[in-house]
């Protein structure tokens, strides 16, 4: 179960962005879902204590990582969250197995251990990497640097994956076949994922339920399984889609636009 509820304001110069997020879910894949500077990602960076909210909480699996009133603000390395960069932010200065090695390392012990090292050899063979664990990222199709990532991310067994939009980088010919992948993952390491996107069928094909972000604020909750969606603010996104429609997914596009 993740818990949030977090305010804060960012400023660049004469622009300023009021964040104030709530949501609670314990669902096997949740969305946060909405347009590009809605704040999904500033919420992102506040769960992985990247960022200090100014006002409220996070909470995971009954640990609380922030509480502003009880000044709790665990380290993000502490944190246990794996975290897919939308990018990837693979080094390119570092093989596969080193990329996903690196987090198990630190300058104390630059070693890994037997176990560590089984879990990186295990963590290879599960995304197919095997065969290219020497190669640097820049000789990588844009799925394979995606599995990368992911591995990287789950070697240091967090309690939660979250992932800023996965699908973002790739191209459009491959996000369906790669989609599918990253279901069966979740599948088989049994983790809960959160994921950041703006694209509709991302939410319709992957997700238990979904947040609605609009200007900073989470207004809605769509179930995905039962059709069944919580208005917390009167909005309207506007999204369309070319995608052929069954009953259900029609519904749903429907509940995620507020429809």
């Amino acid at each position: 179960m993740i818990d949030v509820d977090i305010q804060l304001t960012v400023t660049d110069g004469a622009r300023r962005f009021d964040l104030a997020a709530r949501f609670a879910t314990g669902a096997p894949f949740a969305a946060l879902y909405g347009p590009s500077g809605a704040g999904k990602s500033l919420t992102f960076q506040a769960i992985a204590g990247l960022l200090h909210p100014d006002r409220g909480q996070v909470r995971l699996d009954g640990r609380t990582l922030f509480d502003s009133a009880q000044r709790i603000d665990v380290p993000a390395p502490e944190r246990r969250i794996g975290y897919l960069f939308q990018n990837y932010a693979l080094f390119p200065h570092l093989s596969v197995r080193d990329n996903i090695a690196f987090g198990l390392r630190t300058w104390r012990h630059r070693r890994l251990s037997r176990e560590d090292g089984e879990r990186v050899d295990a963590l290879l063979e599960g995304f197919d990497l095997t065969a290219m664990a020497q190669s640097r990222p820049r000789t990588l199709s844009g799925g394979q640097q995606q599995r990368v990532a992911l591995a990287r991310a789950l070697a240091c067994r967090p309690q939660v994956l979250l992932l800023d939009e996965p699908f973002a980088a790739l191209n459009p010919m491959l996000r369906s076949t790669v989609r599918e992948d990253l279901a069966k993952m979740r599948r088989e390491w049994d983790i809960p994922v959160l994921m950041i996107t703006h694209d509709i069928d991302d939410v319709l094909e992957l997700a238990d339920v979904a947040f609605v972000y609009q200007a900073g604020q989470v207004v809605r909750e769509v179930n995905l399984r039962d059709g069944v969606s919580r208005d917390l603010a009167a909005q309207r996104l506007g999204i369309s889609s070319l995608r052929e429609e069954t009953p259900l997914r029609g519904k749903l596009r429907r509940l995620l636009k507020g429809e």
